[in-house]
């Protein structure tokens, strides 16, 4: 039987494989009970062009908690504004393995109604 966390990154492969042949710039997320974490990598992948959590400074004493939808939405918000400034408008979302729905879903569409596409 394949253990949960080898599950998800085999799930997780899939998806970047996908989107690296695709040759679109990727917003990947990763969760933890703690906190959420967003990054939108250049199309090759190898470059980090923004980033935004849970964890930053700023955030960690407006929040209660960064474990839950409300800080998944603020997130999505954060990268959404931080890709604008960049000029990026389209990205792949890369889920990491992670269902859509709760708090992965709360960030994409606080991401999508900042105007992020994807």
């Amino acid at each position: 039987m394949i253990q949960k966390r080898a599950a998800r990154l085999r799930r997780a492969g899939q998806t970047r494989r996908r989107v690296h042949q695709q040759k679109a710039m990727r917003l990947s997320v990763h969760r933890t009970n703690s906190h959420i974490y967003a990054q939108i990598f250049s199309a090759e992948g190898d470059k980090v062009l923004a980033s935004a959590s849970t964890a930053e400074k700023d955030l960690r004493g407006k929040l209660p908690s960064g474990g839950n939808k409300a800080a998944a939405s603020i997130v999505g918000q954060r990268i959404a504004e931080k890709a604008k400034v960049l000029g990026i408008g389209q990205v792949a979302f890369d889920r990491a393995g992670y269902k859509y729905h709760g708090r992965i879903k709360a960030l994409a569409d606080a991401a999508r109604e900042a105007g992020l596409k994807f």
